[in-house]
């Protein structure tokens, strides 16, 4: 039987960031998940990006993971957020000493750059394609077996599966949820003038309109949150009508647009579990909370999650005690409680704000937009909760090893 110091159940964006800042920092880290290295790392744009707070960021570049980004991401100089393509806009543009609010990454390439990091640290062991088919919580350690057969022992289970995480079903953690009566188009297009390092965020009474921006500075991701409803008859549109559809959404500033990678869908969400840490468990990521992607937080917030709970294990086993100690997961569970909580409630809170129909709550929206604007200090939070950097942060988000 093989043991680490920590078994992390799934090697997504969030699963093997955190498996590599243990590991780098001295634990020993098994980590496991079920889907094909072949699919994951496929070449092709299929049209998914994430946006990389720059906070996330600076955890890249501690961990060795943003040098395999080199020239593929696109830096956000600018958020522009309005009500419609009305007056009272908010425009968020930093100093430029400060630098930029955060990275727009597609997700392939950001898979490919964490896997060439992870590939080759001491103490660190990827069993993938492969699944924990059965994990037992004891009082001094994880006992695991895997599809493949192999049995792992550890101190402490890591959660990081996702949204429909089994290992929080059969631990009998509750969560808070409920679906959002709208879905999340995400494409690509290619449009004939720069889009100049903005994020657009456009809101309508169905749902907001995103433009994030993309390398080469004429492309750009779409996320286009649409009611319900809707969703089945857009996703049939011709590509002509489809464009015709955005154009509207977006008005013409960035000149002729067309398509650049295939149209998906996604159903929309919240939830949050009431806990995130059981005997000798712990989760991370989307197994702890999902939101709406109406800020691009949700990823953001796993990273959060990672360089907490591997600062937390690091300094508890600097002091001599073992990853699983019930003490090291109350300081993880105190420390992540009250952000995530807060941004989590803050998103949906947004969602529900910017879907209320009628000309007066759309004047009211534009108005309080303007009064953003014109209130620094109110501005500079939110500026500080784009770039992840509100709340005590963890070293590496700080761009420290622990």
């Amino acid at each position: 039987m093989k043991h680490v110091d920590v078994l992390i159940s799934g090697g997504g964006l969030v699963g093997l960031t955190l498996g590599i800042a243990l590991a780098r920092h001295g634990a020993t880290v098994a980590v496991v998940d079920p889907a094909l290295p072949a699919d994951t790392l496929a070449h092709g744009f299929d049209g998914r990006v994430s946006a990389i707070a720059s906070a996330s960021w600076r955890m890249f570049e501690a961990l060795g993971i943003a040098e395999h980004l080199a020239g593929k991401t696109c830096p956000i100089d600018r958020i522009w957020v309005s009500e419609g393509l009305g007056p009272g806009a908010l425009d968020f543009a930093p100093d430029p000493d400060d630098g930029a609010l955060g990275r727009m990454v597609e997700n392939r390439e950001l898979r490919r750059a964490i896997d060439a990091a992870a590939t080759g640290i001491d103490g660190l062991t990827r069993f993938q394609p492969n699944r924990i088919v059965q994990a037992k919580r004891g009082p001094y350690r994880v006992t695991a077996t895997l599809a493949g057969g192999e049995e792992i022992s550890a101190s402490l289970l890591v959660a990081a599966e996702g949204r429909n995480s089994p290992t929080r079903e059969l631990a009998g953690i509750t969560v808070a949820k409920w679906s959002y009566p709208q879905r999340a188009l995400v494409t690509a297009i290619n449009h004939g003038r720069s889009h100049g390092n903005t994020a657009y965020e456009i809101f309508y009474p169905g749902g907001p309109f995103a433009l994030l921006p993309m390398q080469p500075g004429t492309r750009s991701a779409i996320v286009w949150t649409v009611p319900e409803r809707h969703a089945g008859a857009m996703l049939k549109l011709s590509e002509t009508a489809w464009l015709a559809e955005a154009e509207k959404r977006m008005g013409d500033f960035l000149g002729r647009i067309s398509l650049a990678a295939p149209m998906q869908s996604y159903p929309l969400g919240y939830h949050r579990a009431a806990r995130i840490v059981d005997d000798r468990l712990a989760l991370v990521g989307d197994a702890a909370h999902a939101i709406h992607p109406i800020a691009g937080q949700g990823v953001n917030l796993g990273y959060r999650d990672a360089a907490a709970l591997a600062e937390v294990i690091v300094e508890g086993m600097r002091m001599g005690l073992e990853p699983g100690d019930a003490q090291l997961l109350t300081r993880y569970q105190r420390w992540r409680a009250l952000d995530a909580t807060s941004v989590t409630l803050m998103m949906d809170g947004l969602v529900r704000l910017f879907d209320v129909p009628g000309r007066l709550p759309s004047r009211v929206r534009a108005l309080g937009l303007g009064a953003v604007q014109r209130i620094g200090p109110l501005k500079r939070q939110f500026m500080s909760e784009a770039r992840g950097e509100s709340g005590p942060r963890p070293r590496l988000l700080l761009g420290y090893p622990i």
